[in-house]
């Protein structure tokens, strides 16, 4: 691999640090057993999805307008490091978090999933900077990989001053507000490579007012829809199977405490889920060259249905291990290879602007999911009903990317801008 690609896949490495400690497990335990703990369970859980809901409709109205500015010459990396910066102290400042905080609490994680978020969408288009596009699912699929194993080597360090406290003269809550400054310093160091190494090798020529052209561009891509029905198509099935995939990564440790497990137990087994997907979100690559990208992401939607489908029926912690195996075998490999996918069908030199439609319907899945989840659970206080309704979610949207054409960005027929290479 090349040095940009290597720098590229290192930033995975470093912010998949966040994901599993701060959107999956030990800031979700945190906030039900300590910060909210003089909640109902069912209410807790579904303050936690309210909140992710409104932080993504922050970033979804947002992504956009910032992508279509970062498409000028020099404004992609300072987008990106803007956003890694904000995400990186607002993660730390979640150490101060007290008991009974939880709006405090929730308005902090917001704030740290915006910076994460946000990063990511920059991090996402560079995709087409550092390698070819005969390369994107390979790249792609280590980054998501990688990204796995990077994340659990903090994340084990931290359960272990949680699990051991004395070890560092802390009591359990102590080194729990630890392992957030743990994980924030840990996404900083490792995303200097891709600072120091990776830079915007497609782009458009800046104008004297960027801000009024980005707007101006948006809504070209938007009027031109029709021109670009694949890239369009794509967007909407992706809009439907990846809320799915969302709402699971963020609900799934709220979910398990629901039917009983132990918050250790949960911790262990979200640990062994990064180990398995890292093997599989690599053969999901390799797959993807023989059997096509298109085929292996419908087999992971396939594999998501069946979880949803598994998840209503577990009472046991033995089913919960199954469903996160069943979890780990498909969710790098959906998310690495849907972003590849789109990286291949749209306009290089535009690409900070369609991962943030990207983005978009990402994000906006991302609100209806876990709103869905959460009121169900609410409403019926029973979070499996909440959860076998995701089930939909992902009927829709294979159906939809059945649809879809496998296609290269040069079939893209909207306006035309410079590009430099």
């Amino acid at each position: 691999m090349t040095k940009q690609e290597k720098a590229w896949i290192m930033e995975d490495w470093a912010n998949s640090a966040y994901s599993i400690a701060i959107t999956t497990a030990i800031l979700p335990v945190f906030f039900k057993s300590v910060v909210a703990k003089d909640l109902s369970s069912s209410l807790s859980t579904a303050y936690l999805g309210y909140s992710n809901s409104i932080y993504t409709a922050i970033l979804a109205i947002l992504a956009p307008i910032l992508g279509a500015i970062a498409d000028y010459k020099g404004y992609k990396k300072k987008l990106f490091t803007f956003f890694l910066l904000i995400g990186v102290f607002s993660t730390g400042l979640l150490s101060i978090i007290s008991q009974g905080n939880w709006f405090l609490c929730l308005a902090i994680y917001a704030l740290s999933a915006i910076g994460f978020s946000g990063s990511n969408i920059f991090y996402d288009a560079f995709l087409v900077d550092v390698t070819e596009d005969s390369r994107m699912d390979v790249v792609s699929s280590y980054g998501f990989g990688l990204g796995y194993i990077g994340s659990t080597i903090p994340f084990i360090i931290s359960i272990l001053f949680i699990s051991k406290p004395s070890l560092i003269g802390m009591d359990t809550i102590g080194a729990t507000r630890l392992s957030f400054i743990i994980t924030a310093l840990w996404w900083l160091v490792f995303s200097l490579p891709m600072l120091k190494h990776v830079d915007q090798k497609y782009y458009i020529e800046p104008s004297k007012t960027p801000v009024k052209e980005s707007f101006r561009r948006l809504y070209d891509t938007f009027k031109n829809a029709k021109k670009n029905r694949n890239v369009f198509l794509f967007l909407i099935a992706y809009f439907f199977y990846i809320d799915g995939v969302s709402t699971i990564i963020k609900m799934s440790t709220a979910y398990g405490m629901d039917i009983g497990l132990s918050s250790n137990t949960l911790m262990i087994i979200l640990l062994v889920l990064q180990i398995v997907a890292f093997p599989f979100a690599i053969l999901y690559g390799k797959l993807a060259k023989k059997f096509s990208g298109k085929v292996m992401i419908l087999v992971g939607i396939v594999v998501y249905t069946i979880i949803c489908i598994y998840a209503y029926f577990i009472k046991t912690a033995l089913d919960y291990w199954i469903l996160a195996i069943l979890v780990g075998s498909a969710q790098g490999g959906i998310q690495a290879l849907s972003r590849s996918f789109f990286g291949k069908i749209i306009p290089k030199e535009k690409s900070s602007e369609f991962f943030g439609i990207y983005n978009i319907f990402g994000r906006f899945s991302a609100i209806f999911g876990p709103l869905m989840m959460g009121g169900i659970s609410q409403i019926t206080g029973d979070s499996r009903i909440g959860v076998f309704s995701i089930v939909a979610l992902f009927i829709i949207g294979g159906l939809l990317f059945l649809r879809v054409k496998e296609e290269d960005s040069s079939t893209y027929h909207g306006s035309s801008a410079n590009i430099n290479i």
